[in-house]
């Protein structure tokens, strides 16, 4: 399996303070890659370097060969974000919003029209896609988002907490959505604190503390290795 994203060596400093202190890793083709651990661990940081958000202070993450810092705007045409904190326009409806979104990801009108359609799919706000996102509820704003993050048919999704906010069952209809598209060739970076959610949707799982990668490997395995009932129990041990 070839890899579409590979990190080597990256570091994050944010005056003395070190953030990520040289962690590597690599997501393959159609994988489902998370990396988790505790509030300030570097992962939000991580994220926002690959995604071209932050500049790394040292090391390089590549994306199909391109180096993220070197030539950024080619590896934006190969991604989408979802940050944790993110909003929409207010005063848009959910249609008006995704199909805003749709032209500016895309010149052809064809192009446009299948971005749309895969968008409100993914959705599920159907009955909902001609209200305003004033009206929206948080878990319903959060889907629209991640629609918009997947209409695109990204080479890597990184997503950030995808399901926060979201009810048992919405988050079901997300996870799915984003296995389904995973399994259709695009590949996923994520971030989220629901261990459940982790299980269900990573084919790996890098574990980073204090700005380290710690363990690295599938959630059985990981399981296996600490003699854990679930992965809960192995972030516990690794992160204490």
């Amino acid at each position: 399996m070839s890899n579409v994203l590979e990190v080597s060596g990256l570091r994050k400093s944010y005056g003395k303070y070190e953030a990520v202190k040289g962690i590597d890793f690599a997501v393959g083709e159609n994988e489902i890659f998370a990396l988790i651990g505790p509030n300030g661990a570097g992962k939000t940081t991580t994220l926002r370097i690959v995604a071209t958000i932050l500049q790394a202070s040292a090391g390089s993450a590549r994306l199909d060969g391109i180096d993220v810092t070197a030539d950024p705007a080619a590896v934006r045409e190969r991604i989408s974000y979802l940050p944790e904190e993110a909003g929409a326009y207010k005063n848009m409806t959910g249609e008006d919003y995704l199909r805003f979104m749709a032209q500016l990801y895309f010149a052809e009108k064809p192009a446009q029209e299948e971005a749309l359609r895969t968008a409100r799919d993914v959705s599920g706000l159907a009955g909902r896609l001609t209200d305003k996102l004033g009206t929206y509820s948080k878990g319903m704003i959060r889907k629209l988002l991640l629609a918009r993050t997947i209409m695109t048919r990204p080479r890597l999704a990184i997503l950030d907490e995808p399901t926060s906010g979201l009810d048992v069952l919405n988050a079901l209809e997300v996870r799915g959505a984003i296995k389904e598209f995973a399994r259709r060739g695009m590949s996923v970076l994520l971030s989220s604190h629901n261990m459940l959610e982790i299980e269900y949707l990573s084919d790996r799982v890098a574990i980073i503390h204090e700005g380290v990668i710690h363990e690295v490997g599938t959630p059985a395995t990981l399981k296996e290795r600490y003699g854990a009932a679930n992965l809960e129990e192995v972030f516990a041990e690794v992160a204490r």
